[in-house]
């Protein structure tokens, strides 16, 4: 856990505080999912519209939530957001061992835990751009994309293993654990935080929670940036569970087999995320942004062949390394060169309708694979999102625009708030995401 020190004890804190609640995240991989199939005995569209509703409600919620993310201590926000995912999840385990775990209750817990996480990635970019000056944080987003490589790489194998051995919900406890271990870790940073910006008085509130819409939509980078980015997660978020519906129950894989087909392709994440600041000082910032944002959408369609055995299991994992390879990459430099294109006082406010615009487009293409599997099957539509998703790559920004100002002698604001703001996920991913 020393991976984060060299930008400072407090940036290994909030590294070490990622790193764990990731890791249990990751070994819950799709456990709601998966307790609605073997445990609620839910058919492949309630499978879908689990994942659906939680992303719908959670982006319905969350867009008002942007101002007061942006108008308040962002740590105490971030531990606050992790306490929420603890209890929520906690109630998973309670109501199986109760007998009493119901569909309900599983697409409810989905919705809370997805509005305290887009709390919690908004809060926390803010943090990490007051923390981390402008030119370390490329390196600090690649580390934080390393972490999310590595989890995914160990977590669902051994999530999958298990629930083979324990049951459907130990990982469900082990991920509820570690929102509280890294509630403890954001609060061990040290360093002041930035007072939050002050409200102008000027304005309603309405267009406070509007200012964050415009923000993405008077950057040209960023608008496109925002397009591609939604529907390319959304594209790929849509086909995984029809793509685990595929595998578990009709070509009849175990869960650990499962998690190994996700688990062991994230090595080329771990590989992409260390060759991002290379790649990135020697090509510069728009031409990886350009040719990998092209390379990490021409691979899904090859899940559309995956059949049983030896066989379509290489084909999942060949299919995702090249996608998580490719994405290992962008995605530092992504979030990097949004952050950077953000002005300080508006940043919390992108961020949030950042996600929750991704999550709504993610919903709903979530939802309206469901139904097109439904109609025909789910090979079929992989293969639809597939052939779409290349087409993406045209939302890219490949005309150059302006540079972003440079804030500061350090790259942020001296006073660190018209200033202030994170990257990640810790928050981001988050995901997944991203991510």
């Amino acid at each position: 856990m020393a991976r984060g020190e060299g930008l400072g004890r407090d940036f290994a804190w909030l590294w070490r505080a990622f790193a764990v609640s990731t890791l249990g995240t990751w070994f819950a991989f799709d456990a709601l999912p998966i307790l609605a199939v073997r445990v609620v005995h839910a058919s492949a569209a309630q499978v879908s519209l689990l994942a659906a509703a939680g992303g719908a409600a959670a982006a319905a919620l969350a867009v008002p939530l942007g101002p007061w993310v942006e108008y308040r201590p962002k740590r105490r926000l971030m531990i606050r957001a992790d306490l929420v995912r603890f209890l929520a999840l906690l109630t998973v385990p309670i109501a199986y061992a109760t007998g009493t775990l119901s569909y309900l209750q599983l697409v409810c817990v989905a919705v809370v835990v997805a509005v305290a996480d887009i709390v919690f990635t908004a809060a926390a970019g803010a943090n990490l751009k007051a923390l981390v000056p402008r030119r370390d944080l490329l390196e600090a987003n690649r580390r934080f994309e390393t972490v999310s490589w590595v989890s995914t790489a160990i977590g669902p194998p051994a999530g999958g293993a298990l629930i083979g051995v324990l049951g459907p919900v130990v990982t469900v406890v082990l991920d509820a654990v570690s929102y509280l271990l890294s509630a403890l870790g954001i609060r061990t940073i040290s360093k002041s935080e930035p007072a939050p910006p002050a409200r102008t008085g000027s304005g309603s509130r309405l267009a406070e929670i509007g200012e964050g819409w415009r923000a993405i939509a008077a950057d040209r980078e960023l608008r496109l940036l925002f397009a591609n980015n939604a529907l390319v997660g959304a594209l790929i978020m849509a086909t995984g569970p029809l793509l685990m519906y595929l595998m578990l129950h009709d070509l009849r894989f175990s869960t650990l087999e499962y998690g190994l087909a996700f688990g062991v392709p994230c090595l080329g994440g771990i590989l992409g995320a260390r060759l991002a600041v290379p790649l990135t000082r020697r090509y510069g910032q728009r031409r990886i942004l350009l040719g990998f944002g092209v390379a990490r959408a021409v691979w899904l369609v090859g899940l559309s062949f995956t059949g049983p055995g030896t066989a379509g299991l290489l084909v999942v994992m060949a299919t995702e390394l090249g996608i998580i390879t490719c994405m290992g990459v962008y995605n530092p430099v992504m979030a990097t060169r949004r952050l950077e294109r953000t002005a300080d006082d508006r940043l919390a406010r992108v961020l949030t309708t950042w996600r929750a615009g991704s999550r709504t487009a993610t919903a709903g293409a979530t939802a309206l694979w469901g139904a097109l599997a439904g109609l025909t099957s789910a090979r079929t539509a992989i293969a639809t999102a597939g052939v779409l998703l290349i087409a993406t790559s045209i939302l890219l920004p490949w005309r150059a625009g302006e540079e972003p100002p440079v804030q500061g002698a350090e790259g942020h604001d001296p006073a660190g708030v018209a200033g202030a703001a994170q990257r990640q996920q810790a928050s981001a991913k988050t995901r997944t995401a991203s991510r």
